[in-house]
């Protein structure tokens, strides 16, 4: 019994030392996750929609659609003031359409792309699903009436500057990894976006 009970008594310490020794250190560590874009934009937190207080939305859903909505707003201007490179000849059909009073398309163009940006950056719940159409077919008048003419790499260019402004006057830094990431993501898009 008692040769039984050192032999126990030595493999327990033999078993104790051997896993004190390995240390955390020697094990290697899962580079941590990130999180999504969409998350680091306030993710599945409801929030009151500022549009219909008596409604909740998702904030990293209402953030892009506030982005979304800036970049409107300041495509709208440039075209009205008639500036340089401006957008205007992509959106004529819809431009068109809100000059006449109609503002149904616009309201479905915010919606696509808020949809369009929210999925593809980490919005996974049912209400940011994508339905329309590829981005080489969205952006081809022969496929798509609502697009007024085929962009170039300058367009394009104009177009990521749009929403970088639209993202820094809704406080997304532009120094900060979340805005080079909202970037990056754009840039993804040039290929099949840019068709002349």
């Amino acid at each position: 019994m008692r040769n039984f009970s050192k032999i126990t008594l030595s493999v327990l310490l033999i078993a104790s030392a051997a896993f004190t020794s390995c240390s955390d250190d020697d094990d290697p560590k899962p580079d941590p996750v990130e999180e999504s874009i969409y998350t680091r934009l306030g993710g599945t937190k409801m929030v009151t929609d500022p549009d219909d207080s008596s409604k909740m939305i998702e904030a990293g859903r209402l953030s892009y659609r506030k982005v979304v909505n800036s970049t409107v707003g300041l495509i709208v201007a440039d075209v009205e003031n008639n500036a340089s490179g401006n957008l205007g000849a992509h959106f004529a059909p819809l431009l068109a359409e809100v000059g006449a009073g109609n503002t149904t398309k616009l309201a479905v163009l915010v919606d696509n792309l808020t949809d369009f940006f929210s999925s593809a950056t980490g919005g996974t719940n049912p209400v940011n699903t994508y339905s329309g159409l590829n981005m080489v077919d969205a952006h081809d008048p022969a496929k798509n009436p609502r697009m007024g003419t085929k962009s170039s790499n300058a367009d394009y260019t104009k177009f990521v500057g749009y929403v970088g402004a639209a993202a820094v006057a809704n406080k997304v830094e532009a120094n900060t990894e979340l805005y080079a990431d909202i970037v990056a993501v754009l840039e993804s898009l040039r290929a099949p976006i840019v068709q002349k």
